[in-house]
């Protein structure tokens, strides 16, 4: 076994005692969480319409995670997410276009498996949580290299690429990189925008805490793109095209989207910017609505597109505010 292989397997070998901890945090939450939402569903007829808020917005992110879970599964050398993992209600579909990466840099790989992991577990947690009767199933999801794909597309409007050129996430691990920065940095505002719909204690906590994951990953990978951007300054100015792209699609009037472009100290020295923030340190948030015009790619209104080609599965899945 090469030293390159070894790094890689490194981090899998600590697997089942980690594996171990996240099992119990897993268990002891989404019993928690289920013994809630059953209770709120079937015995308080009275506060139905907060449950059904509640199951909504589980939904709305766990198709987000379908998305992520893929992508990163298949991109580290793993395998689509299993039947047993994607079923539901609603209109079910495959998860299609990934494949492997290629990878030279041992720590990125082993970063990029951690989060394959934790993306799976955050779609078996958030189904355990719905129940088998409440859990929607795996939307189609586009991951595709092709020109027509979700990733050229935002890559096309974000100046990347050119009028029916292509962008390939899986050529390169810097093509890899940006397109996993097209879309943590989405997830981490939609878990902030969905807190809001989520008031149950029991289901407040474990959802914060994976919003608390993907701003960890988010970080991760944003301090990457930085790090390689220092010797390859175009990494950095297409981090602020998909930025600005994301901006436009969004609709919103404020330009809160950034990318890791560094900023200035007062005396002038290069400050990073590894956490996009405002202007009062606080996270950017998204209402779901803003999420889907970037997922969908489309800029008004929409129920599907993008990487969702056939839309969510769900009640949230239109860029309508009503």
């Amino acid at each position: 076994m090469s030293q390159t292989e070894t790094l890689i397997e490194t981090p899998e070998a600590r697997g089942p005692a980690r594996a171990d901890r996240r099992a119990f945090f897993a268990n002891a939450l989404g019993a928690a969480a289920v013994g809630a939402g059953a209770l709120a569903l079937t015995a308080q007829p009275a506060a139905a319409q907060s449950a059904a808020t509640e199951v909504d917005a589980l939904n709305f992110i766990l198709n987000i995670e379908y998305l992520q879970a893929n992508f990163f599964a298949v991109a580290t050398g793993g395998t689509a997410l299993a039947a047993a993992d994607i079923s539901g209600s609603g209109t079910a579909g495959a998860a299609s276009g990934a494949r492997a990466v290629t990878f030279a840099d041992a720590i990125f790989a082993s970063i990029a498996k951690e989060m394959a992991a934790d993306g799976l577990a955050h779609v078996k947690f958030l189904r355990a949580s719905l129940t088998s009767n409440f859990a929607v199933a795996q939307p189609a999801i586009d991951l595709s290299a092709a020109a027509g794909g979700a990733f050229s597309s935002l890559a096309r409007l974000a100046g990347l690429v050119g009028a029916g050129q292509a962008f390939d996430p899986y050529a390169s691990e810097d093509n890899f990189l940006l397109a996993a920065f097209m879309l943590k940095d989405v997830t981490v505002t939609a878990y902030q925008g969905i807190l809001g719909l989520v008031t149950t204690r029991s289901f407040l906590e474990p959802v914060a805490g994976l919003m608390s994951t993907e701003a960890h990953h988010a970080a991760a990978l944003r301090g990457l793109l930085y790090r390689r951007g220092l010797a390859t300054p175009s990494l950095i100015e297409a981090s602020e095209a998909i930025s600005n792209a994301r901006d436009t699609l969004d609709g919103a009037a404020a330009d809160l989207d950034q990318g890791v472009r560094p900023g200035t100290n007062a005396a002038g020295a290069a400050v990073a910017n590894v956490a996009p923030l405002t202007a009062s340190g606080t996270a950017i948030s998204r209402t779901p609505q803003q999420v889907l015009n970037i997922l969908y790619l489309n800029g008004g209104t929409a129920t599907s597109g993008g990487f969702f080609t056939a839309g969510l599965n769900g009640t949230i899945k239109s860029t309508a505010t009503s």
